[in-house]
């Protein structure tokens, strides 16, 4: 066998062959037949009794994908205009749903290569690296690291953009109904309250009845929210087509950040019990991702033509106020947000444990969580209160964090992964992948760069 080694063992008179391959990037001499027969299917191997089926995975990534940034679509819209905005969020719909495919379909095959049944994103990208080229194996911790630091982040940065949104929800009803004028910083400051007692949620189990109440809350929002987009008349003469240059990096921030799940595809694809109807067509993916990209173009179409330059960070926050109906609408989804966030925050924090429980005595790690997570929330509280504008700090989350675990990550990793001789005719996928690692770093920069002079300017 060409780059592998071969031991031999003899137990009891029996002789055993055990083959290691050293290089998964380099063919082999086996027939096909042997390939067969030796072949490791992953999903044989995992947890076939308490495994997720095909429906329960797409129910996940729906409800993973229906979330705030939905509602922020329409702020999308108004950054990149009518027509292009329409277009382009099919286009960027579709690119998104690339790099997760390609991101799966790489870890399935890295499974087979080392007969695992699973890998999660960051482990996906350590053992691409590490069985790579000989030149990028030492690459292959921090290229783990990269990834864990980088979904931390990326939940963390949610979680703030959640603190902000309830604050901001409460504010607008709250003072309006009750003519009053709090500042939007004190009920950040109150939010935190609730955040800090559901952050210390640490079971997954405990957190099923907060997920499957804020499941309902956003449903019946969604139904309010398209009431009111359809209830009024449409204005389309006063809509430009194709917004400001200066506007366009804010736009692909913010739907790069609405669209962008990859935190949780990994997870919901190793926990399905037939992780081959994840890819395909129709597969799981792509029938969660046509309906989600389906939902955020009428969602963020109609909602710019309704409120036009008026829109705001989350479109509930443009429902009338005063308005009984209205204001059920923002103050479910503020609740619905609230609920969400224990789920959210408990992710970043498993990775985070995870690299720092063996630092601690084991006695005291009861404490050590509680004192960590407290200081989490408040730290992400005083980001809130630095920042307390929604529409920036979406767009800002969206171009730093999902710019690079969602594109810029699965582009390296497929890249690493094929070479050198699995590019396609001419190296095409090479090629592509650049591509798409450029198109994330200028959305990385140009978003990021615009979103900070906007949060500056307020």
């Amino acid at each position: 066998m060409a780059n592998s080694s071969k031991s031999t063992t003899t137990t009891k008179g029996i002789s055993t062959s055990v083959s290691t391959l050293s290089d998964f990037n380099s063919r082999t001499h086996l027939t096909e037949k042997e390939q067969l027969d030796n072949e490791y299917i992953p999903a044989e191997h995992r947890d076939q009794a308490n495994g997720q089926s095909s429906a329960g995975a797409l129910a996940h990534l729906l409800k993973g994908s229906l979330g705030s940034g939905i509602l922020a679509m329409p702020m999308a819209f108004y950054n990149g205009g009518l027509l292009f905005s329409a277009v382009t969020t099919i286009v960027v719909g579709l690119l998104c749903t690339h790099c997760v495919h390609i991101l799966v379909k790489t870890s399935q095959e890295v499974c087979k290569q080392i007969k695992v049944p699973a890998l999660t994103f960051a482990e996906t990208a350590e053992k691409i690296f590490e069985n790579g080229p000989k030149s990028l194996r030492p690459w292959s911790n921090f290229a783990k690291n990269f990834v864990d630091c980088g979904l931390m982040g990326t939940y963390y940065a949610a979680n703030c953009v959640y603190i902000v949104f309830i604050a901001t929800s409460f504010h607008d009803v709250i003072n309006y109904d009750f003519e009053l004028d709090w500042d939007v910083r004190i009920y950040i400051v109150l939010a935190m309250i609730p955040c800090l007692f559901i952050g210390q949620i640490r079971t997954l189990k405990l957190l099923v009845p907060f997920s499957a109440i804020a499941n309902v809350l956003i449903v019946i929002t969604f139904g309010i929210v398209l009431y009111y987009l359809f209830s009024g008349p449409m204005v389309f003469s006063d809509k430009p087509l194709l917004a400001k240059p200066a506007q366009i990096p804010l736009y692909f921030a913010t739907v790069i950040f609405a669209m962008e799940g990859i935190g949780s595809v990994m997870p919901v694809e190793n926990a399905m019990v037939k992780p081959q109807q994840f890819l395909g067509c129709p597969g799981v993916l792509n029938i969660a991702m046509i309906t989600v990209i389906g939902l955020y173009t009428v969602i963020g179409f109609f909602g710019y033509v309704h409120y036009g330059d008026a829109v705001r960070g989350s479109i509930t926050l443009n429902l009338e106020e005063g308005d009984p109906l209205a204001d059920t609408a923002k103050l479910m989804m503020a609740v619905a947000i609230l609920f969400t966030f224990g789920l959210q925050f408990f992710i970043p924090n498993e990775i985070l444990w995870r690299k720092i429980n063996h630092k601690f005595n084991e006695k005291n790690h009861n404490i050590t969580q509680i004192m960590l997570r407290t200081g989490i929330i408040i730290v992400c509280t005083c980001i809130c209160l630095a920042i307390p504008n929604l529409e920036p700090f979406i767009s800002l989350v969206g171009a730093v964090f999902f710019s690079l675990l969602g594109i810029f990550v699965p582009s390296v990793c497929e890249a690493v992964y094929l070479y050198p001789d699995r590019l396609g005719w001419c190296k095409w996928k090479l090629y592509k992948n650049i591509f798409l690692g450029l198109f994330s770093l200028c959305a990385l920069v140009a978003g990021a760069t615009a979103s900070t002079k906007e949060i500056i300017e307020m």
